[in-house]
């Protein structure tokens, strides 16, 4: 019987570090949505057209790791919020490239940095066995959880990843099981 109780105690710590990460996550999105009115994926394109000068769509999907229609989607608010415009190509007229506007330079000024570039930067103290042992664990806890194949972009954030309003809880995390 002792055994089963500290099985039962491994299994609280470890649930309750997932909760812990997922609420940091949550608190983070809102903190984000409160301060910028923004989500992290819309940021995180921000931050990358500012670094690139200008970019395509298929870049910028590249660069943040989310697909195309996303990135279009993400740049369609963006754009009705005057953070940036875009350009077709005086190159190339196939290609169109995202711009930051004045008002999209302030709001990055003024943005806290989101929770992966916190996390990445904690990260890359690490030593490689370490990085080596949190990746295996956590993919191992994805497969546990039956999660291995959910879909899932480097960006942390809850919900909808180009949803209109930033506090939105429509999108679960995980899909319901089946009934």
């Amino acid at each position: 019987m002792l055994e089963r109780d500290i099985l039962l105690e491994r299994i609280e710590e470890v649930l309750i570090a997932l909760r812990r990460v997922i609420r940091a996550t949550d608190l983070h999105s809102k903190y984000l949505a409160k301060t910028t009115g923004l989500t992290a994926p819309q940021i995180l394109l921000l931050q990358t057209i500012r670094g690139k000068g200008q970019a395509t769509i298929g870049d910028l999907a590249n660069e943040v790791s989310l697909s195309q229609a996303t990135v279009t989607t993400i740049l369609d608010r963006l754009e009705k919020r005057n953070l940036v415009y875009r350009e077709r190509s005086q190159e190339d007229k196939r290609k169109v490239h995202a711009h930051l506007t004045a008002q999209g330079m302030e709001t990055l000024k003024n943005a806290p940095i989101p929770l992966q570039d916190h996390f990445t930067r904690q990260f890359d103290t690490l030593q490689e066995w370490e990085k080596s042992m949190i990746i295996s664990a956590l993919q191992r806890l994805a497969q546990m959880m039956d999660a291995q194949d959910i879909d899932a972009s480097p960006v942390l954030d809850v919900g909808k990843l180009d949803r209109q309003s930033p506090s939105s809880d429509e999108n679960e995390a995980f899909p319901k099981p089946p009934l």
